[in-house]
């Protein structure tokens, strides 16, 4: 048995946006090693269709429409599913959306949107459960997306990139108040850096400024040439969610490269610049 199987099978998993992308890439891998997952999306038919592979597959699996961008239907899940199963052992709060454009050019209904889902869904996913996980006394664990956009600036990408930096000083505080509370609770941030996912297919790019569509083909096109498979990202998060790992990364070269870029950037107290490797993308050199 790895450790992976050790620490979560038999338990319950939670994961929010898990009806596509790295949600559902997380949904699968937990179903693969013995969880109960509760595969939740706002599209209740792309979370049952994850449910259903799970199940397929012989794990076991369940689907919950939610919107998390609304505090009472995390309430509502986390109130559901402990009625249900008693306990949850891993809540990822993975729901989240890309959302490209001048600042200015965002409209408000997609700015609120992105700002409601990537960080205040993360927040208020932690609110909805932990208290319940802690009157439980058991070890589980809690796992928020990051990204390695948490560490950097890009322009046309500031509503997700600021939520990202969010949800990770969110989670390096939350992962301090577990430590005071001397709670069997652990949590991670998630950074993923390139993988093969639906984020940037056009599609989702509803409510976007008319001149974001390059941009995001762009970013799709790479994504879909030079990302890591979805499968093995997954897994490889998981490994480090199971090993108590805070830095639950991808590719751990991509975050090196990141942070030291960070650092010199706060050490030189230089002014933003866009990182070499992306000058091409936006057209500067």
């Amino acid at each position: 048995m790895t450790n992976n199987e050790e620490k979560f099978a038999g338990g319950v998993a939670v994961i929010t946006g898990a009806g596509a992308g790295i949600g559902s890439g997380l949904a699968r891998r937990a179903g693969q090693l013995g969880m109960h997952v509760v595969v939740t999306d706002i599209n209740s038919t792309a979370a049952e269709t994850v449910a259903g592979e799970i199940r397929d597959a012989g794990g076991k699996a369940e689907a919950m429409a939610v919107d998390v961008s609304k505090p009472s239907e995390l309430d509502r899940l986390a109130e559901e599913v402990f009625a249900k199963h008693g306990s949850v052992r891993l809540l990822v709060n993975n729901a989240g959306i890309e959302t490209i454009g001048f600042s200015w050019e965002i409209p408000a209904e997609r700015w609120e949107s992105t700002l409601n889902i990537n960080l205040h869904g993360v927040i208020h996913g932690v609110r909805a459960f932990v208290p319940k996980m802690l009157a439980t006394g058991e070890e589980c664990w809690v796992a928020n997306l990051a990204s390695i956009g948490a560490f950097g600036m890009m322009p046309t990408q500031t509503a997700y990139i600021v939520t990202k930096h969010a949800v990770e000083s969110f989670s390096e505080c939350l992962y301090l108040e577990m430590q005071l509370k001397k709670a069997p609770i652990h949590v991670s941030s998630v950074i993923p850096g390139m993988l093969k996912t639906s984020i940037f297919d056009a599609e989702a790019g509803a409510g976007e400024p008319a001149d974001s569509v390059g941009h995001r083909k762009v970013m799709h096109d790479m994504m879909a040439a030079y990302g890591m498979d979805l499968a093995e990202g997954c897994q490889r998060i998981m490994e480090k969610i199971a090993a108590n790992e805070f830095w639950a990364d991808t590719q751990p070269e991509m975050t090196e490269q990141s942070l030291a870029g960070r650092i010199k950037f706060f050490q030189q107290q230089s002014s933003p610049e866009v990182a070499p490797q992306a000058r091409g993308l936006l057209g500067l050199d």
